[in-house]
């Protein structure tokens, strides 16, 4: 490397192995204490799948029908409905940003239970024929989950050990879908409720209503028993406090050898950032927290190869989303009537299972998602997204006009939905979260992952309230529509994006033709030297070697 030296990248993954011979998921059992942390802490991706799927469920209730009327009349209401979710979500993980630094990771996780609490009984408790009781209540549930769903992850990135970090935070995909699963189970059970309205009970759609609270109550009381992330902790200056609640998260003395590496390699990336953050705004003082926030930002705009990288990491998610994804996920019910299977229960069943494919199928996608490759994956599941999509628009197109005498047309089109779930949890679904947290250099990955995210937001948005019109309008034409965007996201990652799966930073720097990421590993390897990292891997002896393949003759440090 130009610094003259090997990064010691990772260094407190490999001794681990080195010494216990276990590696990946198979050393979970080694970090218990960190594993439990991080499936706590994913209680944010769990709400967030939970209400991703719990307003489809109660549209179709009779008894919500019969209470909300003027909702189910107009498919702009309903549209708004949905989709004011989103927009909270996008206000919640772009602040959330800022507020995670300002104050700290657990406080921002608690503000977020509580804006779900808010929500979550604000629309459970609406009064009957006033909507804007709903509305209230899922644009200030909307702020919640979209702070749980950027922090979370976040949050688990820097409790998890280093071997196991990947797995961790894709917890926060699974979790997700586990919650979209409980969303629909738990109203297919509570809508067999009878009652007086219109053959049911209120509180059919109430309880899931209800349910979705119950989480976010357990989160905002533990989460004040959850330790401070140790990166926040050396970012203030509280190297102790840093070092203890290492120590403590490893179940391992605070001079062990791994415990000491793994706190000299955090430290490592806090003084990068600080000496990055200096030479790109000598004028801004660093501990001026809400100006260093914004000037990070301004970097984005300012460095064409960071701008790039930005701008393809927010069209995965564009390209993630208009594939239709959750205008499945949120209208599953509705889409399902609409294919034929016209009773409320029998629509629910259908979503419910629709709910266990795509948890299924999403487990084993996050274990072979290093050895296929992200771009394999992305690909295969858009050319089968764009099949199923083909299909059942065809099956509506010719069917649809009398679907009592094309019954089995009807179950053809609903397992093209379910086929259609398969292909999406097991490519763009984990693929797309993947790349955002892959493709950018060091100096930006914080900014640049939130930027992306919050794409997928915004875009979430725009789909939660498109849909119904469409449906009702265009009707077969909404699949036809979805269809091309999942082949425009085929094309798209054939060309624009390179294959991630096993790449250093430097060879992603390589496949982006551009050099940030060198010259910022150049920089954290001095930094390593300099707070004595590199001798704590070598035990003070370094071993030198000259660089006789390009013959220039300057020597180079191993730690490896």
């Amino acid at each position: 490397m130009a610094g003259g030296s090997t990064l010691a990248i990772g260094a407190a993954a490999v001794r681990r192995q080195e010494l216990t011979g276990k590696k990946g998921v198979a050393s979970l059992m080694q970090n218990k204490r960190a594993f439990f942390i991080a499936i706590f802490a994913s209680f944010g991706g769990l709400l967030y799948g939970y209400q991703q799927g719990v307003l489809g469920q109660a549209l179709v209730m009779p008894a919500f029908i019969h209470d909300f009327p003027t909702v189910h009349a107009s498919a702009s209401s309903t549209g708004w409905l949905t989709s004011i979710l989103q927009l909270g979500g996008w206000i919640g993980a772009l602040t959330s940003g800022i507020l995670c630094e300002v104050f700290s990771r657990k406080h921002t996780l608690f503000w977020g239970a509580m804006w779900m609490i808010l929500g979550s009984y604000l629309a459970a408790g609406a009064v009957v024929n006033e909507p804007a009781y709903l509305f209230a209540g899922r644009f200030f549930t909307g702020i919640g989950v979209g702070t749980l769903s950027a922090i979370g992850p976040l949050y688990n990135a820097e409790l998890a050990p280093p071997e196991v970090r990947g797995f961790l935070v894709a917890l926060q995909q699974l979790t997700t879908t586990i919650g979209i699963l409980l969303a629909y189970w738990i109203a297919y059970g509570t809508s067999h409720m009878s009652g007086p309205y219109d053959g049911q009970s209120r509180w059919a759609w109430r309880i899931p209503l209800i349910v979705q609270g119950v989480p976010a109550v357990i989160l905002a009381i533990g989460v004040w028993f959850l330790p401070f992330s140790p990166r926040l902790l050396l970012n203030k200056g509280k190297d102790e406090e840093a070092l203890a609640t290492l120590a403590k998260l490893r179940s391992l003395p605070e001079d062990h050898e791994l415990v000491q590496i793994e706190y000299l390699e955090i430290k490592s990336e806090v003084l990068f950032e600080r000496q990055n953050f200096a030479k790109q705004f000598p004028d801004v003082k660093i501990d001026s927290i809400f100006r260093r926030e914004v000037a990070q930002y301004i970097t984005i705009f300012r460095n064409r190869d960071s701008f790039k990288r930005v701008a393809l990491g927010c069209l995965v998610m564009f390209f993630q989303q208009w594939s239709g994804i959750d205008s499945i996920i949120y209208y599953a019910p509705i889409i399902f009537q609409n294919l034929g299977l016209t009773s409320a229960s029998s629509s629910l069943l259908a979503t419910g299972i629709t709910g266990v494919i795509n948890v299924a199928v999403t487990i084993p996608a996050i274990m072979v998602l290093d050895k296929f490759g992200r771009k394999t994956l992305g690909i295969s599941s858009s050319i089968g997204m764009f099949f199923c999509q083909m299909s059942v628009g065809i099956i509506v197109a010719t069917c649809g006009h009398n679907w009592p005498n094309h019954v089995a047309a009807g179950w053809v089109a609903v397992v093209f939905v379910w086929l259609y779930i398969v292909n999406f949890a097991y490519g763009w679904g984990p693929v797309s979260w993947t790349l955002i947290a892959e493709i950018f250099p060091l100096s930006i990955r914080a900014k640049g992952t939130s930027i992306s995210a919050s794409s997928n937001w915004m875009n979430n948005f725009v789909i939660a309230f498109i849909t119904p019109p469409m449906l009702k309008g265009i009707n077969w034409g909404t699949y036809i529509f979805f269809s091309f965007w999942c082949l425009a996201g085929a094309f798209f990652l054939w060309f624009f994006i390179p294959e991630t799966a096993g790449k250093t930073l430097e060879e992603m720097d390589a496949a982006f033709g551009s050099h940030s990421s060198q010259e910022d590993m150049d920089v954290l390897c001095r930094i390593q030297q300099e707070i004595g990292l590199v001798d704590l891997l070598t035990g003070g002896r370094e071993s030198t070697v000259a660089d006789e393949k390009h013959g220039m003759g300057h020597k180079e440090t191993s730690v490896v």
